[in-house]
């Protein structure tokens, strides 16, 4: 439990476009069947962002509702955190274009990559950052445009992942609601398990590596299912411990969307009941840093997370990224 005064969330949003995939359309694109994705991954449908817009626009959606719903107007926040992996561009961090829409201009902001852990890595710098004085209000969002480094010719992944944003404003606990722990860790040896090797310096964009399609998310399925399932468990075991609680002591659990099974798996072994768990990968699919503040906000919306409710964030994402928040609401 942390000692000094908590931090607590003051309002959620989130955004998701109304262009809609399912897994029938999907079928018309690439070998696959809406069997063979729900049996695998849980996913019936996606979101995919018009073509339009761009990431800081579904951003400042979300971020819009979270501030209504926090009562805040935008010059009021002191600082705004995106956890994203696909920014507007690689320069300004999409956060700074963010404030520059919301017109929130006494904030700082900056952008954090750490893929799926995104949000989760931005709710653990928040909360050190209200806790320690250092502003009063925080604007974090998770917000991802997959569907454009997707590669829509590759059965495996394409059926995974789609768009959305979710945000949260953090700000000072008025009482002994709040955030309670917080936990980061990460795995540099397991990167290629996951990840999107052009763009960087490594494999700066050409025609080459165009062609040779580096630009598109690459994945090692079962071997990111094994340590997703393993480091999952970690995360939430020591949030739980740091807290002080029990797996039993939980009301709601939110763990990134990724996939059915590795949600189910994590349930498993922390003996929670179906009615404890929460899902909507669903609708939306993996919107990787976007999942767990997408869910928390319906979750709230739908009368899931009640006054006093305890409920536990758990992450994984490529890097490997990992961690987790329990917060008494």
């Amino acid at each position: 439990m942390k000692n000094s005064p908590l931090s607590m969330v003051l309002g959620t949003g989130s955004a998701a476009s109304g262009k809609v995939l399912t897994n029938f359309d999907l079928e018309k694109m690439v070998d696959t069947s809406d069997e063979w994705i729900r049996e695998r991954s849980g996913i019936e449908r996606r979101h995919i962002l018009e073509e339009s817009k761009t990431n800081s626009d579904l951003c400042v959606q979300a971020a819009q509702r979270a501030l209504e719903d926090a009562d805040i107007p935008a010059d009021e926040l002191d600082l705004i955190i995106v956890g994203t992996i696909t920014p507007d561009s690689r320069f300004p961090a999409t956060a700074c274009r963010v404030q520059a829409k919301l017109g929130a201009t006494n904030a700082a902001a900056f952008d954090i990559s750490a893929a799926c852990s995104g949000f989760i890595y931005g709710v653990t710098l928040a909360d050190d950052f209200v806790r320690n004085r250092v502003g009063k209000k925080v604007l974090v969002i998770g917000s991802e445009v997959l569907s454009r480094i997707t590669d829509w010719e590759d059965r495996m992944t394409c059926v995974l992942f789609g768009d959305g944003a979710g945000a949260v404003v953090i700000g000072s606990s008025d009482g002994k609601k709040g955030i309670l722990s917080t936990y980061m860790k990460s795995d540099g040896r397991l990167g290629d398990l996951l990840y999107m090797p052009g763009e960087g310096s490594t494999h700066p964009t050409t025609h080459e590596t165009v062609d040779e399609r580096l630009h598109f998310i690459k994945m090692k399925g079962r071997e990111v299912f094994k340590h997703a399932v393993r480091t999952m468990a970690d995360a939430a075991n020591h949030g739980l411990k740091e807290a002080g609680y029990h797996a039993d002591d939980i009301d709601l659990l939110i763990t990134h969307q990724a996939n059915i099974r590795i949600i189910d798996a994590i349930a498993r072994r922390l003996k929670l009941p179906e009615e404890k768990v929460f899902v909507n990968i669903q609708e939306y699919g993996n919107t990787s840093a976007a999942s767990i503040p997408i869910a928390l906000d319906q979750a709230r919306k739908e009368g899931r997370l009640k006054d006093g409710n305890l409920c536990l964030l758990v992450a994984f994402g490529g890097g490997f990224t990992w961690g987790s928040s329990m917060i008494r609401f």
